[in-house]
């Protein structure tokens, strides 16, 4: 190449990377669609309406949340993923569709192909509940009693879900011999442990909270790596002899492949800026879920690092899909 094709060529991309800048300093010009995988009413609706509230005071544009729920979050990464890719379409997915989902099922969408990691926003810990008449104070004394008595059941809401994927973690960092007793939802798992019937259950917070208030369940520990700001009492099942241990559902921003990189930037660095809001924080924190950002690099490696753990959890275990 010449000299001269060879500032032609420096000229141009100088001149994209400054549009690409531009563009990203006047966006959003317009209202933004947020589609969500899940129903409205749930706690993704719901987080994804927090954070569009404050957005949209950022950006002084409206940000409209899109529910399309269906196949597991399938039907709203399908969806998202055929959208323009002009920074006015964003996706809030989570543990089920971004990861578990298509290691256990065939689904329609390649999420390192389709999509850009934008920020992981929020997590959310499971809590091990067990019958008030099971005689055990804590996580070692749990699993004494399981060793002692092999194929003791654990409830789940449903094969392949978080509460199923936890429990057969647990059943290998244990080391001990527990059966899958799976429900269609988690009302009906969180009744049968507390009848008594199933002798243990990894829940989401929100489902179990009055019932362990009201003494109705006992509560052993939480299953992420720390201690969580909404339930500080209760120690980690890594505190209690299960070394290592830390599972947490977890959400994050997503846009489809070919959004300009400059306006992944600007998106990230204000869902870092709404995540820090004390009312974002504190409406986040009534479902137990707390707020947590990382950047477009950070979030990418923890997909990864993600997938890879649960693969082996999911293939050790010979978890079946749904589909």
């Amino acid at each position: 190449m010449s000299i001269k094709h060879s500032l032609i060529a420096s000229c141009l991309a100088v001149t994209a990377l400054a549009s690409g800048v531009v563009q990203a300093q006047a966006y959003p010009s317009k209202p933004v669609r947020f589609v969500v995988t899940y129903p409205a009413g749930g706690s993704s609706d719901v987080m994804a309406r927090i954070i569009g509230k404050k957005l949209t005071e950022m950006w002084g544009q409206q940000v409209l949340v899109d529910s399309r729920p269906g196949a597991a979050g399938a039907v709203g990464m399908e969806y998202a993923a055929k959208q323009a890719p002009d920074g006015y379409t964003f996706l809030l997915g989570n543990f089920g569709p971004v990861l578990a989902n298509p290691l256990l099922n065939k689904v329609k969408y390649d999420v390192d192909k389709e999509f850009v990691p934008v920020s992981q926003i929020t997590r959310a810990a499971n809590i091990l509940v067990i019958p008030n008449t099971l005689p055990v104070k804590n996580v070692r004394e749990l699993v004494a009693l399981a060793k002692k008595n092999p194929g003791m059941t654990y409830a789940t809401s449903g094969a392949g879900s978080m509460s199923h994927l936890i429990g057969e973690m647990f059943r290998r960092e244990a080391k001990v011999d527990i059966t899958t007793v799976p429900y269609q939802g988690g009302v009906f798992s969180i009744a049968a442990v507390q009848g008594g019937h199933i002798m243990m259950m990894f829940s989401d917070a929100p489902p179990v909270m009055g019932n362990l208030k009201a003494g109705k369940l006992k509560a052993l520990a939480v299953t992420s790596g720390q201690r969580t700001p909404f339930t500080p009492e209760l120690p980690t099942l890594a505190e209690q002899g299960v070394k290592g241990f830390d599972a947490s559902n977890w959400w994050g921003i997503m846009f489809p492949a070919g959004v300009q990189k400059a306006m992944v930037d600007k998106v990230s660095t204000d869902l870092g800026k709404a995540l820090s809001d004390a009312e974002v924080k504190k409406n986040l924190g009534t479902m137990a879920i707390e707020a947590v950002y990382s950047p477009p690099e950070q979030f990418a490696a923890f997909i990864q690092s993600e997938r890879k753990r649960w693969s082996d959890v999911i293939r050790e275990a010979n978890i079946a899909g749904t589909q």
